[in-house]
């Protein structure tokens, strides 16, 4: 069997992502906490040694290093048989859903969660447009979900883990009450944490939280 290390911190949904997925898949993985805070990972030797693109999460498996958190996932869904489309539509509409995340809700949210949250005096105009753009997001995200119980219909897959990963962190930290708001997510998370061996990012990651941002 693979041995995973994975390269974290607890406040990144996209690290989240792929502790939930190994989870699910019954996989555990060695926790690297990782100093994003204090800026390590814009540090000269961390993007030689560990990820030239400077990101986290960073997923070790059996000693290479493997980053981008989508194609892992997929990478994962099809070594395990699980949580990945069957047919030649499902898997379309996978790729389809994880792509708008990526490039939409994840997009925006993380940015907009970390700045409300972890970035004192962000500027306002910046905040207002984000809230603009994920209340569009959620809002496309809220009538898919009041048609279908996952992203591509009745069984959750790479692409719902995607989707839910900054939408499940605390109210105060994405300022959105979802059961108000947005109902059929709501049910959506709920459904998602009620799969076997589901949990949140705060339990599954452990380590020091995130009180600054070192700019």
């Amino acid at each position: 069997m693979p041995s995973y290390r994975l390269h974290y911190f607890p406040e990144s949904g996209n690290s989240y992502k792929l502790a939930l997925m190994l989870t699910l898949c019954g996989e555990t993985f060695g926790p690297v906490w990782t100093d994003f805070g204090g800026g390590v990972t814009r540090t000269p030797e961390w993007r030689k040694t560990v990820n030239e693109m400077g990101e986290i999460p960073v997923l070790e498996v059996d000693g290479v290093k493997m980053t981008q958190t989508a194609p892992i996932l997929l990478k994962l869904a099809e070594q395990y048989g699980r949580f990945g489309g069957e047919t030649a539509e499902e898997k379309f509409e996978l790729l389809r859903w994880l792509f708008w995340d990526n490039h939409k809700l994840t997009g925006y949210m993380a940015t907009y969660r970390f700045m409300r949250t972890f970035i004192p005096n962000g500027d306002p105009q910046v905040m207002k447009h984000f809230r603009y753009r994920i209340d569009d997001f959620l809002g496309i995200l809220e009538g898919h979900l009041q048609r279908n119980a996952f992203a591509i219909g009745a069984k959750p897959t790479v692409a719902d883990f995607s989707m839910m990963a900054y939408l499940h962190y605390p109210s105060d930290e994405h300022g959105y009450d979802f059961a108000a708001s947005h109902p059929a997510i709501h049910a959506w998370l709920g459904r998602l944490a009620a799969l076997p061996g589901w949990k949140s990012a705060y339990d599954l990651l452990p380590g020091k939280r995130l009180t600054h941002y070192a700019k």
